[in-house]
């Protein structure tokens, strides 16, 4: 007598967990046009600013201080930031058919212009206030991360910056105006813009974790976040679909971001061997009645 065959109950079949692009990228308040990217970009500097607020306080900064150096830091980034994209993308602006470089709503910005504006920004508004720069940046750097994160999510709107073709659960929908030349009969890309948005939300927690715990100053935390983030750039850059020109094998961008990568490793080293402890006062020397003020302050 032969064994019953088994009971097999078949599973129900669920359908792939996509994600969808937003159906828009604007929207109207009357006769005002409102960019949800610049919606983003906003959110992500109040974001930054408040994180890097409280910490230059708990540093025994003023408040004051950190806003005029952040006013300073923003439109300098700014500029920064579209310029940089504009000169790594000049066919899209000035070839035929080009886009507006001045129209920063509809996407494009590039966050090693922003860093490289911003710290000139940084800088001038530093002096003004007698800050050392270097404290305002280990400040400011967890707030950055953040930010940045946050920043993502315009991309997301503006269906822009996704990696390769896949039928991975989470991969990304594009609708066919927005897919690549060679890539239109694909339907689902990586979702580039969610991965840097959560490996940076994980470098701002590293960076305060690490901040606390090795007590760390004199633009420390700075130095690694420049080459957390060149090192998360490495990798996402390597994974988009979007126009961009070469150096080898790797696109200019990533090449960047491997430069800054080390940069950072090295300032680091090079940082924490010359100073082991934070620094009592985010303030110069020049600024020895602050110093006792903020002394004063967090002693109470």
């Amino acid at each position: 007598m032969t064994a019953p065959a088994p009971l097999v109950v078949p599973l129900p079949t669920l359908p792939p967990l996509f994600i969808p692009s937003p159906p828009f990228n604007a929207f109207h308040l009357g006769p005002v046009t409102i960019h949800v990217y610049a919606l983003t970009m906003l959110t992500a500097i109040f974001t930054a600013y408040l994180i890097g607020s409280r910490r230059f306080q708990d540093r025994g900064g003023s408040e004051d201080d950190f806003g005029t150096i952040v006013m300073w830091a923003v439109p300098f980034g700014i500029v920064g930031a579209r310029t940089y994209h504009v000169l790594t993308h000049w066919g899209d602006y000035f070839g035929p058919g080009h886009m507006n470089p001045f129209a920063i709503w509809e996407g494009g910005i590039a966050i090693f212009g922003s860093l490289l504006g911003g710290a000139l920004g940084a800088y001038i508004g530093a002096r003004r206030c007698g800050v050392r720069l270097l404290s305002f940046g280990d400040a400011i750097a967890p707030g950055l991360a953040v930010g940045q994160a946050i920043g993502r999510l315009g991309n997301w709107f503006n269906q822009e910056l996704f990696g390769y073709p896949t039928t991975l659960p989470w991969g990304l929908e594009i609708d066919p105006a927005h897919r690549p030349p060679g890539f239109e009969q694909y339907a689902t890309f990586h979702p580039t813009f969610a991965y840097e948005l959560l490996l940076n939300l994980l470098a701002a927690l590293l960076l305060v974790w690490l901040a606390r715990r090795l007590d760390l100053g004199h633009g420390q935390v700075f130095a690694l976040y420049v080459a957390c983030y060149g090192a998360i750039r490495v990798v996402i850059e390597g994974m988009r679909t979007d126009f961009s020109y070469y150096l080898g094998p790797l696109r200019t961008n990533q090449v960047t971001a491997l430069v800054v990568c080390v940069g950072g490793l090295i300032a680091f080293a090079a940082l924490r061997r010359a100073f082991p402890r934070a620094e009592a006062s985010v303030y110069s020397d020049g600024h020895r009645e602050q110093d006792a003020a903020a002394r004063g302050r967090v002693a109470s």
